[in-house]
């Protein structure tokens, strides 16, 4: 029987959680569920399993609280991705501890968060404190392969385990990250949109052996050029400015004046070109974007195709629906090629910040030399899946890193690793607002 007191040992968690191997496809994080089902329950935690899979099962847990304050959800997945094709320089699931780090797949993303989360969940509850809400912590499967067996199947299917919930915490925030000479801590506030796209030209077609010039290959090669050479047009969110705007207010000159100026689409392009390599951080939130990922055309080598078409990985700003990319594109591509959505996830319509304050001090007092601030994520997880349910993800898993480590370049790549101090930053941080979300700052 796994033992409780493990809340105190948060890094000796996430090392039992590594060496579960739930590499997505094809997940099977059955064994990690049961190991963190059976914890929570050694301790007195009334547990609910519930699973579209029988191998792919999701896990909820509830601590009730007092009554002041509506639930709070913490969510986390326990699926990683894969190690396929990397050297590493550590068994990838050994979670061998070497130097302060510990070492593997999900170190990062996310058993690290879920670590926390159950450390500061299982501390309320062997501590007998009672939350100003009901805690409600879901550990969740198949996050990197959109959910379906995940968050999205709870949301579809059993709503009513999330009733009443406003706020929820999660991936990706809180961490620290060094950024013109200032530690900053983003605190996840929203997330671009997912938005899959279908392309598809036409021309005419025979045989290999009389080429055809003007065909749907050399449409294809025009588009795929126009994409490469021309960003779409700037947009500043509302929540990208409140972002941006805070990293000013805290650097120096000219920098400062560089952050602001970005924020006018007008001047946007030159401020870019002005930060140099530093551009790539900031460019993704500034705009819609596409990347081209599968091609498909032709279906014999001495066949020209009449039809090819091209995949596009669109990603949408906060507010932005897909007709908004869809017109674009067809301002740079022209009406001749044809556009299909083929999905769309949609996140919240707007960012609801009333817990942000909370989160902000909770940090400040944590490292006094930190800078919380808003962040918008380029990418996407599963709080899109709670947004449906009206519910606000905040990406808050707090870890204070060294100022060399980059986090960004360290996830889904080979050698991922954390501080093993990183994990009790967190978890304690985590158990200050499990004792206190509510309260006005």
């Amino acid at each position: 029987m796994p033992d409780p007191s493990i809340y105190k040992r948060p890094s000796q968690l996430l090392q039992h959680l590594i060496r579960f191997n739930t590499t997505n496809p094809p997940g099977n994080e059955v064994a990690c569920v049961q190991y963190l089902n059976e914890l929570l329950q050694a301790a007195g935690v009334k547990t609910t399993v519930l699973a579209k899979d029988e191998n792919r099962p999701n896990l909820i847990a509830r601590l009730p609280g007092s009554g002041t304050a509506p639930p709070l959800l913490m969510q986390g997945h326990v699926d990683v991705v894969t190690t396929t094709d990397q050297q590493w320089q550590h068994d990838p699931f050994g979670s061998e501890l070497i130097d302060g780090m510990i070492w593997g797949r999900g170190a990062l993303d996310m058993k690290s968060g879920v670590a926390m989360m159950v450390s500061a969940f299982l501390k309320m509850r062997v501590e007998n404190i009672t939350p100003p809400g009901d805690l409600i912590l879901t550990i969740l499967s198949d996050e990197e392969a959109g959910g379906i067996f995940g968050a999205r199947f709870l949301v579809e299917e059993h709503p009513e385990q999330f009733e009443n919930v406003q706020f929820a915490i999660g991936e990706f925030g809180g961490f620290s990250m060094q950024l013109f000479g200032r530690t900053f801590y983003p605190i996840m506030v929203a997330e671009k949109q997912q938005c899959g796209l279908k392309l598809t030209v036409r021309g005419p077609g025979g045989h290999g052996y009389n080429p055809i010039q003007g065909g749907a290959m050399a449409k294809l090669g025009h588009i795929l050029t126009k994409l490469d050479k021309n960003p779409l047009p700037v947009h500043i969110a509302p929540e990208v400015r409140a972002m941006y705007e805070a990293i000013a207010t805290n650097v120096g000159f000219p920098t400062n004046l560089v952050l602001h100026l970005l924020l006018t689409p007008s001047l946007t392009k030159q401020m870019l070109r002005a930060m140099g390599k530093m551009a790539q951080q900031f460019n993704a939130l500034l705009r819609h974007t596409v990347s081209p990922t599968i091609v498909q055309g032709g279906h014999k080598n001495n066949v020209i195709p009449s039809e090819v078409s091209l995949e596009l990985d669109g990603r949408l700003l906060p507010g932005y629906k897909p007709q908004h990319l869809i017109q674009e594109l067809r301002q740079l591509l022209g009406d001749e090629v044809e556009i299909e959505v083929l999905f769309y996830n949609p996140g919240p319509p707007a960012a609801n910040m009333a817990l942000f304050d909370t989160l902000a001090g909770i940090l400040r007092r944590a490292d006094p030399d930190g800078v919380p601030i808003p962040l918008v994520l380029p990418a996407v997880t599963d709080a899109r899946h709670f947004a449906r349910l009206g519910i606000q993800t905040y990406g808050f898993l707090p870890m204070q890193l060294p100022s060399d480590f980059n986090f960004t370049a360290t996830i889904h790549a080979a050698d991922e690793r954390i501080p093993a101090a990183a994990l009790d930053f967190g978890t304690a941080a985590i158990f200050e607002l499990l004792t206190s979300f509510g309260k006005v700052e």
